[in-house]
């Protein structure tokens, strides 16, 4: 369950804050300048993340005002960075968090810089992931972008906040074409504020500057940027890294500038042995594990029938279902798939109740789903999964009829004595497969 929301005073506006997890040392997560904590908690690459770190820290997270569920403000009024540096300041009195390690993505650390150079007592070290302190070009900082760009920036963001790309457009377009993955996300962007606050604060983005505050910094700080940022390239960290004082320099694979995209778990080991000294294990690399697929049935026929607009409804209300039964049953979404999920299991038969669960509880809304499941070994990639009994599962769900719960022989030989009760459906070959499997239909 995601943690209670509480509020602090901060001069006349009201703080909502979280804290997760009992870890040993104290952590502030200022991901962007905008946020929900409830809502972040839905949107499984940001909540991934949040747990990650929780694992070695006590998490603190807070909306700052103007967005996610802290006081709102005027568009003329949006916090300045000594204010949002004031607000910090007031949920860590509040959590009673006397050092604090700071980390901050794009967008937000103006903030964590300007902390820790003022508050070095507070500060017991600094992490950056894809920072600037100046984000505009000018002739001392050729590396900034173009200031010409800023009013078509300011209206393109304004004008796709939250529904036609949002920030993903400037700072992980690749990531677009995962329909479900955006709509989650841009769901989120719409919970965290208006595209007005959107369009006021890359204003501010552009305008600020605290280069000067760099030399002055004499917390231990890591600086991390991914090799082919889309939109804040390796240079902007470099910079940092360069004047701050004995700050370390890291460089992670990938273009996306989102600190909950791409392998999360090396950012995370990164930030782990910097903070504690003492690197994670590696989780295994390959693991046995029931996989399962469910897919809805004649969804393209079904989404040209009813709209885009109700269709995306439909989806929404699948996925929420879907989530919900996953969880009841302890399975791993590994990642949606348009208009289905693969998940993981490490058990087959709650594997197979649950495909049951999510057919019964799809139908009553008047969805029909198959579902396909097969136990073997797979290959953890990054936040996927890989390897042979994936593409069987996949298969499998494939040649399911419509609300079918189709299974491999393995899945059947290691669930008897269950009571589940499966039904012969025939010996097949599964495109790319080697060899003849013999399917059943789970029944009960």
């Amino acid at each position: 369950m995601p943690p209670q929301t509480r509020y602090v005073r901060s001069g006349e506006l009201h703080i909502a804050y979280q804290t997760f997890g009992d870890g040993p040392l104290d952590l502030v997560l200022v991901d962007q300048w905008f946020s929900n904590v409830d809502a972040a908690w839905d949107f499984a690459p940001l909540s991934g993340l949040m747990t990650q770190l929780a694992s070695f820290s006590r998490l603190i997270m807070f909306d700052k005002p103007g967005t996610g569920l802290s006081d709102p403000v005027a568009l003329d009024a949006l916090p300045t960075i000594e204010g949002w540096a004031d607000d910090l300041r007031a949920v860590l009195d509040a959590v009673g968090s006397e050092r604090t390690a700071l980390m901050s993505g794009p967008g937000s650390s103006y903030v964590t810089l300007v902390f820790a150079a003022t508050h070095p007592a507070r500060t017991s070290a600094l992490v950056l992931v894809d920072p600037y302190a100046r984000f505009a070009r000018s002739p001392d900082y050729p590396i900034g972008a173009p200031v010409d760009r800023l009013p078509e920036d300011l209206e393109r963001l304004r004008a796709s906040w939250g529904v036609g790309g949002g920030t993903m457009t400037f700072l992980a377009p690749s990531l677009l074409v995962d329909r479900s993955l955006a709509e989650q996300y841009l769901r989120y962007e719409r919970q965290s504020a208006s595209p007005g606050a959107a369009r006021a604060m890359l204003g501010v983005l552009y305008d600020s500057d605290v280069r000067h505050v760099l030399p002055t910094i004499r917390v231990p700080t890591l600086v991390m940027s991914h090799s082919e940022g889309a939109r804040i390239g390796p240079a902007h960290g470099r910079y940092i890294a360069d004047r701050v004082p004995g700050a370390r320099f890291v460089e992670l694979p990938g273009s996306e500038n989102y600190l909950w995209a791409g392998d999360t778990r090396l950012l995370t080991a990164e930030v782990e042995e910097f903070l504690t000294g003492v690197r994670p294990i590696a989780e295994p690399d390959r693991v046995l594990a029931t996989v399962l697929f469910t897919d809805i049935v004649g969804s393209t026929a079904r989404a040209a029938e009813l709209g885009d607009a109700e269709w995306r409804r439909i989806l929404s209300e699948h996925d929420r279902e879907v989530r919900a039964v996953l969880e009841r049953f302890r399975g791993h979404e590994v990642k949606t798939t348009g208009d289905g999920f693969l998940a993981t299991f490490d058990g087959p038969a709650r594997a197979v109740r649950c495909a049951f669960a999510i057919r019964d509880t799809l139908e009553s809304h008047g969805t029909t789903v198959r579902a396909g499941l097969h136990t073997g070994e797979i290959e953890l990639t990054h936040n996927d999964v890989a390897g042979i009994a994936v593409h069987i599962a996949a298969r499998i769900c494939a040649l399911a009829g419509p609300g079918e719960v189709l299974a491999s022989g393995t899945v059947k030989d290691l669930v008897a004595g269950s009571g589940l009760v499966f039904e012969p459906r025939g010996v097949h070959t599964l495109k790319g497969v080697p060899g003849e499997w013999s399917l059943f239909g789970a029944t009960g």
